[in-house]
C-alpha cells in the first residue's frame, strides 16, 4: 500500500494552503466540513497573512507549521501553484492535491505549468493528485479534503465504509457520491484525480485494493493505460468501471478487416474483461454495482431461481436471465415436490416459482417457499420479485431473506426486485438494507447485477497458464506475400491448402493437377489485400478450365501473379486476427468471409489466451452455433479451430512491431480448420 496515497482518505494532518477567513469562501469550505464532520485530526490552515480562520491558528507558510502533514491542499491562484507546491516539498509534506484550473486543460501554457510542478514536486518525492480536482473523503477518519458542495448540505451523512469510488472527473464523481447516498450505498472513500499530471486512478485503486475496510471498487476513468494495475485491483476486490469516450470518431483508420474491427473501445472492453473488471454503461449501473458488491457475496455458478407474486415480474426476470447470459435453475425433484405441497394449485412449482397473490393471505407461504428454494444445491442465487409491497408483508419477507442470508454466508447472494412506489413502505428500504438485500426497482437491473456479480467474481486469473503448442515465429517483414504467410502457418502446425505460385497460364493446367483437380485461383499484386474485391478470386476451377481463369487474373495488373491453391470444400468461415494496442496484443475471432464487415460479429481479448478464452470467444459469437451445425449442416470440428487459433496466438507471440495480421477466412468442415487466406501489415515509423 502507498501511504501517501493513503493518506488522501486516513491522513491525520492535513493543511489548507490558500485557506479564507471568508465563511462560505470555496478554500474555506474544507475546514467547515472538517469541523462539521468532525474530523479527530490536526488542520492547519495556512495564509500570508496569519492570525486565525474559523478559530484555528493559520500559518503563513506551511514551512512553518510545527508538525509533518500528511496532506495539503493547494486552494491558490494557478500563479502561484507552484511556489505552493515547492513550499510543501521542503516542508516534507508526503501528498499534495491541487484543486485549481487552468492547467494542462486550459492549453499549452497551463500544461507546461503542470509538468512543472510535477518536476518540483518530483525532486521532493512528493505525490500529486490533480490539477483541476475537487479533492477526497475517507468516512472512516472523517476527512473530507474537499468543497465539494455535496457537504454542505444539512442532509448530506457520512456513509460507513464498504465502498470506494474513484473517479477522474470531480464534479461527477460527488454527483455519483450523492446518488449512492441516497440508496444508502457505504461508499466511505471517495477520491477525484483531475488531469492525473501525477496520481491517477488506477494507483488510487491499486492502493485502495490493500484497505481491509473495503470491499468493492467502483471507478469512473476517461482513460486506462495501466492494464497491470487494474487486474491487481480485480483480483483483490470485486471492481466495476466506467470508461467513457466509447465513440470510434478519432480512431485509426483500419487497413484490414481485423483492424476496422479491433477498433479501441472494443480494446477497452477485452482489457477490462482480461483484467477481471466488469465494465458498466452508466452511472446507474455503476451504482446498481455497488450494490451488489457491498453484500461480500460471491456469485460462483449461474443458475439463478427465480420467486415471485406476480407471474409478470417472473416473466421479466427469465427474460433478463437470458438476455445477461445467465440460466434460469432446474429445479431438483425434491425441491418442487416440496414446493407442490407449499404453493396453492393455481400457482407454480417450475421456476420461476409464482406464489400468485396467495401470499397476501398466508403469511407463511413465502417463508417455506423460500427456504425450500435456498436448500437446493442446483442453485447459485435467488431473484425474490415483488410488486406493491406494503405494511407487514416487508418485514415478513426482509427477515425471513435475512435469516437466509446468514445462514448461507456468501454462498447465495439474494436481490430484490420491487416494483412500486417506496411510498407505498416506506420502512422498507431501510429494512431491506439491514437485511443485506440490494433491491431495484423492475427485475432487469436486479437480474443484471447479478451478471455483474458472476463477472467480478470470476477467478481472477482469468487466462490460466498453458504451455505453448507451437514455437514462436519471426516476425515478417513489411511487404509479406500470402504464400510466405501460409508457409510460417504450415511450419507450426497449422492446416493449410497445398498451393503453387504461377506467372503464366501456361503453367495452370498442371498447377490444378497437382493439387488436386480442383483448385481456388487467387491473383497476387502487390498491396493489393481484399481480392476479392477486385474479382481476383476464382473458385472450383477444374483442369479444363485452369488456363482460361489464370489468363483472366493474370490481366488485371502487370505485376500479377496467381496463386493456385487446393480446393476446401464449403464449410463456416471464421476471421482470425491479431493487431496491436497500447494495452498489449489483441486476438480477435469472429465470423468470416466477404461478409465479416457487414456482419460484425467478433469477440477481442488481450493475449496472451487459454483454451478457455478461445472456448468463450466462439460462443460469444456465432460461431459457435454456427459450427454446431445449423438447418441440416454437419457440425464443424470445433477443436481443430481452437487448436489453430492457439497456435496462431503462441505463433505470433514475440512480434513486437506494430503491425495487423488478418487470416479470413480460416474454413471449418467436419474434417479440421483451413487457413485460406492471410494478409499481414506492418506500419513503419
Amino acid at each position: 500500500m502507498s501511504q501517501a496515497i493513503a493518506n488522501l482518505w486516513r491522513a491525520n494532518s492535513i493543511a489548507i494552503i490558500g485557506a479564507s477567513d471568508r465563511e462560505g469562501a470555496m478554500s474555506r469550505l474544507p475546514i467547515s466540513y472538517l469541523k462539521k464532520y468532525g474530523y479527530q485530526g490536526e488542520i492547519f490552515p495556512v495564509n500570508p497573512k496569519g492570525g486565525e480562520i474559523a478559530g484555528i491558528t493559520a500559518y503563513k507558510s506551511v514551512k512553518d507549521i510545527p508538525k509533518k502533514i500528511e496532506l495539503a491542499l493547494i486552494m491558490v491562484p494557478v500563479d502561484a501553484a507552484k511556489a505552493a507546491v515547492k513550499e510543501c516539498g521542503e516542508a516534507g509534506v508526503s501528498i499534495v492535491t491541487v484543486m485549481g484550473s487552468g492547467f494542462a486543460e486550459s492549453g499549452e501554457s497551463g500544461k507546461k505549468l503542470q509538468d512543472e510542478i510535477i518536476s518540483i514536486a518530483k525532486e521532493f518525492g512528493m505525490r500529486v493528485v490533480g490539477p483541476n480536482c475537487i479533492g477526497s473523503i475517507g468516512s472512516e477518519a472523517k476527512l473530507l479534503a474537499t468543497f465539494s458542495p455535496v457537504f454542505a448540505s444539512d442532509s448530506t451523512e457520512l456513509a460507513n465504509s464498504g465502498l470506494a469510488l474513484i473517479s477522474q472527473s470531480g464534479a461527477l464523481g460527488y454527483g455519483t457520491y450523492s446518488l449512492g447516498i441516497d440508496r444508502s450505498l457505504p461508499i466511505g472513500v471517495v477520491v477525484t484525480t483531475g488531469n492525473e499530471a501525477d496520481v491517477t486512478a488506477l494507483e488510487v485503486a491499486k492502493t485502495i485494493a490493500d484497505d481491509g475496510s473495503i470491499t468493492g471498487v467502483l471507478i469512473y476513468a476517461e482513460s486506462i493505460d495501466d492494464l497491470n494495475a487494474l487486474e491487481y485491483v480485480a483480483k483483490a476486490k470485486p471492481t466495476a468501471i466506467l470508461k467513457s469516450g466509447r465513440s470510434e470518431a478519432g480512431a485509426r483508420a483500419a487497413e484490414s478487416h481485423t483492424g476496422a474491427l479491433a477498433t479501441s473501445d472494443r480494446v477497452m472492453d477485452a482489457a477490462i474483461k482480461r483484467a477481471g473488471a466488469v465494465r458498466v454503461n452508466d452511472v446507474e449501473e455503476l451504482l446498481d454495482a455497488g450494490a451488489i458488491f457491498a453484500t461480500k457475496k460471491r456469485l460462483a455458478g449461474n443458475r439463478i431461481a427465480v420467486i415471485t407474486t406476480s407471474g409478470g415480474s417472473g416473466i421479466l426476470a427469465a427474460d433478463a436471465i437470458e438476455k445477461y447470459g445467465l440460466k434460469l435453475a432446474q429445479l431438483s425433484k425434491k425441491t418442487r415436490d416440496e414446493l407442490d405441497q407449499i404453493i396453492p394449485a393455481y400457482g407454480s412449482s417450475a421456476n420461476p416459482v409464482d406464489l400468485t397473490a396467495a401470499v397476501m393471505a398466508d403469511k407463511e407461504l413465502f417463508k417455506k417457499a423460500v427456504k425450500v428454494l435456498s436448500q437446493d444445491p442446483g442453485i447459485d442465487a435467488i431473484v425474490a420479485a415483488f410488486c406493491v409491497l406494503v405494511g407487514d408483508d416487508v418485514e415478513m419477507i426482509a427477515n425471513t431473506l435475512k435469516s437466509i442470508n446468514l445462514d448461507s454466508g456468501e454462498r447465495l447472494p439474494i436481490v430484490i426486485a420491487r416494483t412500486g412506489s417506496p411510498s407505498l413502505a416506506p420502512s422498507a428500504g431501510k429494512l431491506f438494507i439491514d437485511a443485506n438485500l440490494p433491491t431495484f426497482p423492475v427485475p432487469e437491473r436486479a437480474v443484471r447485477a447479478l451478471s455483474i456479480l458472476k463477472d467480478a467474481s470470476k477467478s481472477n486469473a482469468q487466462t490460466k497458464s498453458r504451455n505453448p503448442i507451437t514455437s514462436a515465429l519471426p516476425e515478417p517483414k513489411s511487404g509479406v506475400t500470402e504464400k510466405e504467410l501460409k508457409e510460417l502457418w504450415r511450419e507450426s502446425g497449422i492446416s493449410v491448402p497445398e498451393n503453387f505460385l504461377i506467372d503464366n497460364s501456361a503453367q495452370a493446367r498442371e498447377a490444378v493437377k497437382s493439387v488436386g483437380g480442383r483448385a481456388v485461383l487467387k491473383v497476387v499484386i502487390p498491396g493489393v489485400m481484399h481480392k476479392t474485391e477486385i474479382g481476383g478470386v476464382l473458385l472450383d476451377i477444374d483442369e479444363g478450365k485452369a488456363e482460361s481463369s489464370a489468363a483472366k487474373l493474370l490481366s488485371l495488373s502487370d505485376s500479377a501473379k496467381v496463386m493456385v491453391e487446393r480446393f476446401i470444400p464449403k464449410g463456416v468461415e471464421a476471421l482470425v486476427g491479431v493487431t496491436t494496442s497500447t494495452l498489449g496484443k489483441v486476438l480477435t475471432v469472429g465470423v468470416g468471409g466477404v461478409l465479416t464487415e457487414v456482419i460484425r460479429d467478433s469477440a477481442l481479448r488481450i493475449l496472451p489466451v487459454s483454451k478457455e478464452d478461445v472456448e468463450d470467444m466462439l460462443d460469444e459469437t456465432r460461431l459457435g452455433q454456427l459450427i454446431a451445425g445449423v438447418r441440416g449442416e454437419k457440425p464443424g470440428n470445433r477443436s481443430a479451430l481452437v487448436e489453430t487459433i492457439l497456435r496462431i496466438a503462441d505463433a505470433t507471440a514475440s512480434w513486437q512491431g506494430d503491425f495487423e495480421l488478418d487470416i479470413n477466412p480460416v474454413t471449418i468442415t467436419t474434417e479440421g480448420a483451413w487457413i485460406l487466406d492471410s494478409a499481414y501489415i506492418r506500419r513503419e515509423n
